[in-house]
């Protein structure tokens, strides 16, 4: 049964473009384009030169009537329901992609204090992520210097 269930989740995550890892599970890394994204409130190493504002990206999806069918059957026997995980996986993914791409349109190269909402209104699933958009620089502590530009 679980075999099958990796499978499931495999087939789900290419048809979604998700990277697989090692055990067939849909991974959550998200290309950031040299963004760093970090769910804390500031940055070892880097020093916040400027702020740039609170972004956010939302996605809404939904599952058609054949999936609904299959997780109300697959619920009823219990485990893991793999066709909404892979929708999870997919909006949050989406909403992250979203998110870096309002910090790059705004200039910066980072965000600090990301965090995930999700709400569901009948089939639809809604997912937001939002932050702190910010201009970092790397502190070099060996020697004081900070180095300007890309990191």
């Amino acid at each position: 049964m679980a075999a099958s269930n990796q499978k499931e989740a495999t087939k789900a995550a290419k048809l979604a473009r998700l990277p697989i890892n090692d055990h067939g599970v849909p991974s959550c890394f998200v290309e950031t384009h040299g963004v760093i994204t970090s769910t804390m409130n500031d940055l070892p190493g880097y020093r916040i030169v400027k702020v740039l504002g609170a972004i956010f990206g939302i996605t809404v999806r939904t599952r058609n009537w054949g999936a609904d069918i299959g997780a109300w059957l697959k619920s009823s026997i219990g485990g893991e329901v793999s066709m909404v995980t892979n929708l999870m996986y997919t909006s949050r993914s989406e909403a992250l992609e979203r998110l870096v791409g309002e910090c790059m349109q705004r200039g910066g190269n980072a965000i600090i204090a990301l965090r995930f909402d999700q709400g569901e209104i009948q089939a639809f699933s809604q997912v937001c992520a939002y932050g702190t958009a910010v201009i970092v620089e790397k502190i070099d502590e060996r020697s004081d210097i900070v180095s300007h530009g890309a990191i």
